[in-house]
């Protein structure tokens, strides 16, 4: 009838009609969902765990903190050779003339042997002399001579026991790195490494990518992740720790760590397990430009005109009126 010209009154004539608050609804509704949030709050808690510190980690696994150490001077890790914005050992990742970690550099240089290893103990040697001595022994011996000591302890490391906190390994020729090793453990324990490596001049220390990229070069974080269900092959981007749903809306993303080419080692098409990062980005730029773009796609913009599901949605609209002229 509204169609037709009926006013309002005409329209809604002989319709029961009752008073509505919708401020008074929609503080009931607040209060309500508020009381609910509480009480859900209450019973289940919250899913998050306490921060995983390089402390803690030397305390439960001190064996694989010695272990990480030695593999950054030996210049082993993943941090060592990951290639810009770290360093430029390695050229990063990459597909055909697309280069971005290459384009934008060593924005934030590491040395990973100095950094996590070296420079901490530095500042920890000027009351032990012990220490300074073996730095001084390390930092003069030849590159042969530290690649020996270094073979001969991440071997004997395989069989390494933690005494009192420590850790021990058979008797052999490995220089100074048991004392340089026992002093990082012990830092590491008492949390001084945690500050040593946070430390970036400014006020608030806000920066936690050098003991993050310590952490991750070790396999402690690696397991905790595991334990948690974030793992990439556990669909973990968008999971929160332990089993609790997280972010739903990011399948879209890890669901393509999940498919070959990005889980693949030798992929096809350039892509594979080692860019896949990279190229889950390009597809996703891909695809939501092409969705935004459908208006202007042949064929894809013309498929509602040839699958009208639409008039099906809202056939009412779509249903001839009775009286209408037929052309």
């Amino acid at each position: 009838m509204k169609s037709m010209g009926a006013t309002q009154e005409e329209y809604y004539r002989g319709v029961r009609m009752v008073r509505y608050d919708l401020v008074k609804e929609l503080v009931l509704a607040m209060v309500g969902v508020g009381v609910l949030a509480l009480l859900i709050a209450a019973v289940l808690s919250s899913p998050d765990v306490p921060p995983v510190t390089i402390a803690t980690w030397a305390q439960q696994n001190p064996v694989d903190l010695v272990t990480t150490a030695t593999n950054e001077l030996a210049g082993a890790t993943t941090s060592a050779v990951y290639g810009p914005p770290y360093n430029s050992v390695g050229p990063g990742q990459s597909f055909g003339p697309i280069a971005p970690q290459k384009w934008f550099g060593v924005r934030i240089p590491i040395d990973s042997a100095n950094t996590f290893v070296i420079q901490p103990l530095q500042k920890a040697s000027f009351s032990n002399t012990a220490l300074g001595a073996a730095l001084s022994t390390w930092q003069n011996a030849t590159a042969d001579q530290q690649t020996k000591w270094l073979d001969a302890y991440s071997k004997a490391l395989a069989n390494a026991t933690v005494t009192d906190g420590g850790v021990a390994v058979a008797t052999g020729d490995y220089g100074p790195l048991p004392v340089m090793m026992s002093n990082l453990v012990g830092i590491a324990q008492a949390g001084g490494l945690d500050g040593l490596l946070a430390i970036n001049g400014r006020f608030y220390q806000t920066d936690y990518t050098q003991p993050l990229l310590f952490m991750g070069d070790g396999t402690y974080l690696a397991g905790l992740a595991q334990q948690a269900h974030l793992t990439g092959s556990q669909w973990g981007m968008m999971n929160e720790t332990g089993q609790y749903p997280g972010q739903t809306w990011l399948w879209l993303y890890t669901m393509w760590y999940q498919v070959t080419p990005f889980n693949s080692p030798t992929g096809f098409l350039g892509f594979n397990s080692s860019n896949a990062d990279l190229g889950v980005i390009i597809l996703m730029t891909a695809l939501t430009a092409a969705l935004a773009l459908v208006p202007f796609i042949p064929i894809l913009r013309d498929i509602p005109r040839w699958i009208p599901i639409h008039r099906l949605i809202w056939r009412q609209y779509y249903a001839p009126r009775k009286g209408a002229a037929r052309a």
